[in-house]
């Protein structure tokens, strides 16, 4: 019998790890950008084409390599930064793994310069699908530059896959913040299409953060610091009333390492409970010091997600060390039930000097002078009470008319039941006049009809009614618009305003208005007829995570979700009371609907029940 286990090819193997590491073009930006700060850099730049699709290029001032050094980077498992397997527990710089350079030039077509600062020339390396194509001498500044073209080239089926522009961009951009946010030490420009969307200088945490996310975010931070034996906790996070409904701003950092962490992103809003709006995310920024023996990177290829020794002792340590900021900057209120709030100084009167009390006395006063009264002979009578009582009849008018009544009744106007019962249990003209329609537990719509009844979730009623209002309103005739009498000004980032922006138009059918839409801020001076004032900034932060994973590239798409995001923020929710009028607009509103049966993300509305059904429940 023939064997038939084989080695795989190199370019195999290649483009089977590949598949593990570079899921994305932000995938190659951040292996890149990686090993740009491993080399000891001091000011990375990155320019990307098309979302990465294109051109993905990282230039850096670092140590650079050496000719052998520039050659074996590219082969499978070929690394500086280890030469030991006990080193997998001391690790203290970003890559380890060796194969990030080899699966991007499985799939990509790359370009590679590099030279040492003690070099009079360097390298220039050009690989495609793993395959050298040409390797000599070059002209080149110290550090390196990689360009990465035509991500996905060889393989259709992972470039189809691919997402928008847009999003792609957005992804990238995560990469791209996460590793500036880990290292304010190191000077970030990032290009795009040629366009500059960052110019980061070398700063402190705090600065970093604040050239990242907008000047405005300074006065949202809340800065957290405690040190144990077992970790160092510093960082900031953000106001209570500042938290969003999106995720976009949460970051926790592991020896300046971004990584993921469902268990202590609840060991944060567990610091925060009781101070957030339901379904509010709070924004944290948090650099964690740990022994590297105590952590285990090597899970995964992308190195998001890290074991630790006592999970448990992290937790409480990081959620009493953030209550405890919140506590010390008077931002969660401190109760003490021994204390009378009624006796605390007043604050325009803490400032003020105690002074001797003045008492002021009328000795002219005399309660006895004006209501005194004299008899007919002009003597005082004495004292006399101000209320005056009602004049009374004589005794004698209470008997008045007595001696003019008959004593005998008349009976024949009097009326008496009679044996036989006429008419009907209820009114028939109540029952004519009364409501056919009822509200179950202040969620459902009850509305009956010949052969039984129909049950109607009110809130997905009330969603597929806006839903086509809206889509009427974006596509044929622009909406009304509600003028506000003073204009509602809401901070956002960069990024968040750049996504209005693109939604500005549909917006504006629907009849927003907006004054002012700029980097950090955006004035809205008119709403839809349907939104309450205080409802916008919910609204909007919704929009904003529902577009957060896609904004579609298609006109059609993007009003279509644009649609079923404001529709579902502004129907009626479960638990409203709905008068007679409300309930009958809703039926009749259904109704007249194009599909009435489902909402827009296909859920059932109603459901039917029929006299039959009934009857054998009581069987």
């Amino acid at each position: 019998m023939t064997d038939i286990i084989q080695l795989l090819p190199d370019h195999v193997a290649n483009q089977i790890a590949a598949g593990e590491v570079v899921q994305r073009p932000a995938s190659v930006v951040k292996e890149l950008l990686e090993n740009a700060i491993d080399a000891g850099s001091t000011s990375i730049q990155l320019l990307i084409k098309d979302a990465g699709k294109t051109l993905i290029q990282v230039a850096d001032n670092g140590k650079g390599m050496s000719v052998t050094d520039a050659r074996l980077s590219f082969e499978r498992h070929a690394t500086s930064k280890i030469k030991l397997a006990e080193d997998l527990f001391q690790l203290q710089t970003k890559g380890f793994r060796g194969e990030a350079l080899a699966s991007i030039a499985a799939i990509a077509q790359v370009d590679l310069k590099t030279k040492q600062e003690e070099e009079e020339v360097g390298t220039h390396i050009q690989i495609k699908g793993s395959e050298v194509e040409s390797q000599e001498a070059c002209v080149t500044p110290k550090g390196t530059v990689i360009h990465v073209k035509n991500l996905f080239y060889n393989i259709p089926a992972r470039r189809n896959f691919l997402k928008s522009t847009s999003v792609e961009t957005r992804h990238i951009i995560d990469e791209f913040q996460r590793v500036a946010l880990a290292h304010p030490s190191i000077a970030f420009r990032m290009h795009h299409n040629g366009s500059e969307m960052f110019q980061l200088p070398v700063s402190n945490p705090r600065q970093r953060i604040v050239n990242i996310f907008g000047s405005k975010t300074n006065e949202k931070l809340v800065p957290v610091e405690e040190d144990t034996e077992m970790v160092k906790v510093t960082g900031f996070v953000g106001k209570p009333e500042f938290a969003k409904r999106t995720r976009g701003e949460q970051f926790f950092f592991v020896n300046d390492r971004y990584i993921k962490s469902p268990y202590l992103n609840h060991a944060v809003t567990a610091a925060f409970e009781g101070l957030l709006k339901d379904k509010a995310h709070p924004s944290y920024f948090l650099y964690l010091q740990v022994d590297p023996k105590s952590i285990d990177i090597n899970i995964h290829p992308t190195k998001t997600e890290i074991k630790f020794d006592d999970e448990h002792a992290l937790y409480a340590i990081l959620r009493s060390a953030i209550k405890h900021s919140l506590g010390q900057f008077s931002v969660a209120p401190v109760l003490d039930f021994n204390r009378d709030s009624n006796l605390d100084t007043p604050y325009e009167f803490q400032q003020k000097q105690a002074e001797t009390p003045k008492v002021e006395v009328d000795r002219d006063f005399n309660p006895f002078k004006e209501v005194s009264t004299r008899n007919s002979s002009g003597s005082s009578v004495g004292f006399q009470s101000k209320r005056q009582s009602a004049p009374q009849e004589s005794w004698e008018a209470l008997y008045t008319g007595l001696n003019d009544q008959n004593d005998e009744k008349d009976f024949s106007k009097v009326e008496f039941e009679s044996d036989v019962v006429t008419g009907q249990l209820f009114d028939s003209s109540a029952v004519a006049t009364s409501s056919t329609t009822f509200q179950l537990q202040k969620k459902y719509i009850i509305s009956p009809f010949k052969n039984g009844m129909i049950l109607i979730d009110q809130h997905r009623a009330h969603c597929r009614i806006l839903y086509e209002d809206l889509l009427k309103s974006i596509t044929v005739k622009a909406a009304v618009s509600q003028q506000l009498l003073f204009p509602l000004s809401l901070q956002l980032n960069a990024q968040e305003t750049q996504m209005l922006q693109y939604l500005r138009e549909s917006l504006e059918q629907t009849g927003f208005i907006f004054s002012k839409m700029e980097e950090e801020e955006i004035e809205i001076t008119g709403i839809p007829t349907l939104i309450p004032e205080s409802e916008v900034s919910i609204l909007l932060d919704q929009l904003l995570s529902d577009f957060e994973n896609e904004i579609p590239e298609s006109g059609f798409l993007q009003t279509d979700l644009l649609a079923k995001s404001l529709a579902k923020s502004m129907a009626i929710k479960a638990g409203t009371q709905l008068d007679t009028v409300e309930q009958i607009a809703i039926v009749n509103g259904l109704f007249a609907c194009k599909e009435p049966q489902l909402t827009p993300s296909n859920k059932k509305i109603f459901i039917t029940l029929q006299a039959e059904d009934i009857e054998k429940k009581f069987m």
